[in-house]
């Protein structure tokens, strides 16, 4: 970055950070224990570990969608297929069909859940390898983002005109959240109050889950593609935009009269955000390759990477999301992962 004239120059961390080449587009990313892995476009995953390895987790295939809890990776891919990929490298076929898969989600005791075409199948954990089938639900449209609540097993699913709140173990009907438009990721408030989607049009929209209270959080000059929960989870931080947007939850109205703190303005819009899992950090990586450190209590900033290469495409901090029966201390929680666009990878540890 260029400072200003007059101003200190940013603190930078960019020489520890230890550069990987997977030559391949990132498209998500995580930690299996204590080992980072990046999730590659054309079908594999880099265990990048000091020495490297690779799982043909969707061999021939496309990576579409992932997801991580520190002791599971689930993908799924233009395959039909569904993977399950452990620390030890072992890459197990969960689901194998003809529609590919367009999102998955991890939940808590095991559960796992994707969508082919317009169906939701749900695996709550109890199903035995080779036995049994998971629960299927059909969604009005084709789903945009799948998320388990932070406890019991009820999934939300969005789609055009909302999200649906179903409890995959239970007969009852399923709870619609309304709001016309499209509906893509969609994730759960860390106490459950609340649930937000990122929208085909530049917003996202919110619900309290009580009484379906709607909130509408727009002025994004583009669609919002990445969204995190800050430590406290009082926060929700987004990109979209040209600087980090972050929108306060901690009132019983969540956002709604108040305005969002923001942070680092930079020149071109921030395509990935992942918030420190303990501590008031988050981590952002713009379009024009820039990943930043922020500081949430003041703004301060510290350069990871500076820009003039590809898009960032992925960001995860160690021990983010560790599901109950995950290893303990999976992860250390201040190393971040990133990939980009362009085939390029780091990792830094504090």
């Amino acid at each position: 970055m260029t400072a200003n004239p007059g101003t200190p120059p940013t603190p930078s961390v960019a020489d520890r950070v230890r550069h990987l080449t997977p030559g391949d587009t990132v498209t998500a990313c995580g930690f299996l224990g204590e080992t980072p892995v990046l999730v590659l476009a054309e079908g594999g995953i880099l265990f990048a570990s000091t020495d490297e390895r690779r799982v043909a987790a969707h061999p021939g295939g496309v990576i579409l969608c992932a997801a991580c809890d520190g002791s599971r990776l689930l993908t799924g891919g233009d395959d039909g297929r569904v993977v399950e990929t452990t620390a030890d490298g072992t890459a197990r076929e969960v689901f194998s069909g003809k529609a590919w898969i367009d999102t998955v989600a991890l939940g808590p005791a095991g559960a796992r859940a994707w969508s082919a075409g317009k169906t939701v199948h749900a695996d709550t954990g109890k199903i035995e390898p080779g036995k049994g089938a998971p629960k299927t639900f059909a969604a009005p449209s084709t789903p945009g983002g799948l998320a388990f609540a932070p406890k019991g097993v009820r999934l939300a699913v969005s789609h055009y005109g909302g999200v649906t709140l179903w409890f995959p173990n239970a007969a009852t009907k399923p709870d619609v959240l309304d709001w016309k438009g499209s509906h893509l990721p969609v994730t759960w408030s860390p106490d459950g109050r609340f649930v937000v989607t990122a929208m085909h049009e530049p917003q996202l929209h919110g619900w309290r889950v009580a009484d379906g209270a709607n909130m509408r959080m727009s002025g994004y000059p583009g669609r919002v593609r990445s969204m995190s929960w800050t430590a406290t989870g009082n926060g929700l931080a987004t990109g979209g935009a040209t600087a980090l947007i972050v929108w306060p939850f901690a009132a019983k109205d969540g956002p709604m009269g108040r305005e969002p703190a923001i942070f680092a303005a930079g020149s071109s819009r921030i395509a990935a955000v992942a918030c420190h899992p303990t501590t008031e950090i988050a981590a952002i990586g713009f379009e024009d390759g820039l990943i930043l450190l922020i500081r949430l209590s003041d703004g301060a900033e510290i350069l990871v990477r500076p820009p003039g290469a590809g898009p960032v495409s992925a960001l995860a901090w160690a021990g983010k999301g560790a599901a109950k029966g995950a290893a303990k201390g999976a992860g250390n929680a201040s190393t971040l992962l990133y990939g980009t666009e362009d085939g390029a990878a780091g990792i830094l540890t504090l």
